[in-house]
């Protein structure tokens, strides 16, 4: 997962009156990450109703390889960023999307349903309350940057050892490390959108490309943090 600023120093502008003003360029970042969502509920709903997720899941491999599928997306996603085009890296965030809900179904069937109601209302609520504070607090947030990243690495290399060894004693400590990572990274994201705004106000394509670059990187954030608040408050199926 990718949590990297946008801030190429080798761009260069010119100085222009914006198109979009910094609120409809917020809602247009938000929606995007919304769709993104939608596309990613909608593949796990749609794997799990034809029973597909069974099928898929027998394939050897299948969790590792779209592991590495999505790192792959995401990596590709943040290179050459400045050269791709707006389209191009439009259908590079809604293959994420997709690659995602293919993950996502493993969920659907492991868990009771209404405990995913509830933890999916859950992580809205935390999520639009750290976003708000990204979009209007004063203080700048970029020192925490360092702190959020070597959380990032601590869940992985917690990622790597619990295949190999049975660390399920630290679960609920991990996952309470991943929901305060994730959460300040919710507000750190949604002040870097104010950044890139008036990075890129000048250009109108790279500020449509910055709007989905930083809706995946909230996407990423949101779904991180469902996924660990299910973990530590979800409710497996019996069966």
């Amino acid at each position: 997962m990718d949590n990297n600023g946008f801030y190429p120093n080798q761009y260069q502008y010119q100085s222009f009156t914006p198109q979009v003003s910094l609120n409809q360029y917020l809602s247009r970042t938000f929606g995007w990450m919304f769709l993104g969502l939608l596309v990613t509920f909608l593949t796990g709903v749609v794997l799990c109703t034809t029973n597909l997720v069974f099928v898929l899941f027998t394939i050897p491999f299948m969790l590792p390889v779209i592991t590495i599928l999505e790192l792959g997306l995401v990596i590709a996603f943040s290179a050459s960023l400045l050269k791709r085009s707006v389209s191009v890296t439009r259908t590079l965030f809604f293959v994420y999307a997709v690659v995602n809900g293919v993950f996502f179904s493993v969920y659907m069937v492991l868990f009771e349903m209404t405990s995913l109601i509830l933890i999916f209302g859950l992580t809205s609520l935390f999520f639009g309350a750290f976003a708000l504070y990204g979009k209007y607090t004063k203080t700048d947030l970029s020192p925490l940057r360092p702190l959020l990243i070597g959380g990032l690495i601590f869940l992985l290399i917690t990622g790597i050892v619990s295949l190999f060894l049975n660390i399920s004693g630290l679960e609920r400590l991990i996952c309470m490390v991943g929901i305060l990572v994730f959460l300040c990274f919710t507000a750190y994201d949604t002040q870097k959108i104010k950044a890139n705004y008036d990075y890129f106000s000048g250009d109108a394509v790279m500020l449509e490309k910055a709007s989905i670059y930083s809706a995946l990187q909230l996407y990423l954030d949101f779904i991180n943090l469902f996924l660990y608040l299910l973990r530590f408050l979800g409710r497996a199926r019996n069966n």
